[in-house]
Order: C-alpha cells, then sequence, then structure tokens
C-alpha cells in the first residue's frame, strides 16, 4: 500500500483502501494517508477529505451489507472467522449507546467494519448512523493530515524518522482494539454467569 503514495494513483487508492477498510478489508488508511501527506503537505487536508469520504461511503456499504446481506454473507462469515463474540458486543453497545457506538469505534483503533455492518443488523437510524460515522472518521483523518499541514517540517521530520515506530505502534493499538474488546466481552459473560449462578 505504501508503494501507491508516489504513485499517479495515490488519491484513488486513498480512497478505495478508506472505503473497503470500512467495511471488509483489514488494513487501515491511516498508514497511507500519513505517507502521502508527508509527501505533500500541501495536499494533506485534500487527502483527509479524500479518506474521510472513502471510509464514510465504505462505512455505507457495510451497513448495507448488515442489513440486507446478514444471511447470505455476513452469517457464514462471522462463523468461519469466530466473530460471534465482536459482532455481540457490538449488539450490546448499540443498545446502550446506540450511533455513539459507531462514533466512537470511527475515531478509535475499535474495528470501525464491525460496527458498520452490525449497525446494518441492527438497523440503526440510517441518517444518524451516517452522520456519527462521518464526524468520527472526519475528526480522526483531519486530526492526522491537519497536524502535518500546520507544523510541516518540523512534524515530518518527526515522523520520517520514526515512521516504522509509528505505524508498528497503531497496529499495536488496532490489535489491542479488538483485544480490549474481547477481554470486556469475556469478563462481562464470566460476571453475569456468576450472577446467574
Amino acid at each position: 500500500m505504501l508503494s501507491f503514495a508516489d504513485s499517479p494513483w495515490a488519491v484513488g487508492a486513498l480512497f478505495a483502501l478508506a472505503f473497503t477498510e470500512s467495511s471488509f478489508f483489514l488494513v487501515p488508511p491511516d498508514v497511507l494517508l500519513i505517507a502521502m501527506a508527508l509527501g505533500n503537505p500541501a495536499r494533506a487536508l485534500w487527502f483527509a477529505l479524500v479518506c474521510s469520504a472513502g471510509s464514510v461511503l465504505g462505512g455505507c456499504f457495510g451497513y448495507a451489507i448488515g442489513a440486507f446481506a446478514k444471511e447470505k454473507v455476513v452469517d457464514p462469515l462471522v462463523r468461519w472467522r469466530h466473530w460471534e463474540p465482536y459482532f455481540e458486543r457490538a449488539r450490546a453497545m448499540y443498545e446502550r449507546y446506540d450511533v455513539w457506538a459507531v462514533g466512537i469505534a470511527g475515531f478509535t483503533p475499535i474495528p470501525y467494519k464491525i460496527f458498520t455492518i452490525a449497525g446494518g443488523i441492527a438497523r440503526l437510524d440510517f441518517l444518524r448512523f451516517l452522520a456519527a460515522s462521518a464526524a468520527s472518521r472526519s475528526a480522526r483523518f483531519f486530526l492526522v493530515a491537519g497536524t502535518i499541514y500546520l507544523f510541516g517540517p518540523q512534524v515530518k521530520g518527526f515522523i520520517d524518522r520514526y515512521f516504522n515506530m509509528l505505524t508498528v505502534l497503531f497496529a499495536v493499538l488496532l490489535v489491542g482494539g479488538f483485544a480490549l474488546m474481547h477481554w470486556g466481552w469475556k469478563r462481562k459473560s464470566q460476571t453475569e454467569a456468576s450472577t446467574h449462578e
């Protein structure tokens, strides 16, 4: 993906990556966004807009998958990947926080795609889902790109020097988001089991 950063197809690749990551792909677009913004800080905000648009549209696609293809697509995939606890937790978070749950997932390393598909399954109000997705994804990408745009050479030197470490850190945060959710679900299940006893 990073090889696209200096190619003529960089903007299209960024849009496609942001779109697919929001509905079924695993690689987050942040790494490509950072690389492109560092290469051309003057266009960093444009890249953030492209990334946000792709991500929100991908989230809508994820919502559609959950709403209209649950039995044919989602259920077999969930069984195959053993994702039942993740979707159950997403459902519980929607019951408790409504669309705020997708807003949280959209801004943090929590897997956003789980919440877009689960949002469709839960049949959340689509306009509110769309608003929460747009707000959280835009905030995330514009924060990254805006920092590079504002501080340019200073932050560019820092990110250039520590780019590999930062990408590893982001990956750790992403995996940590999965692990935290899993730990929370496991603890909740144990609490509920002990309560029933």
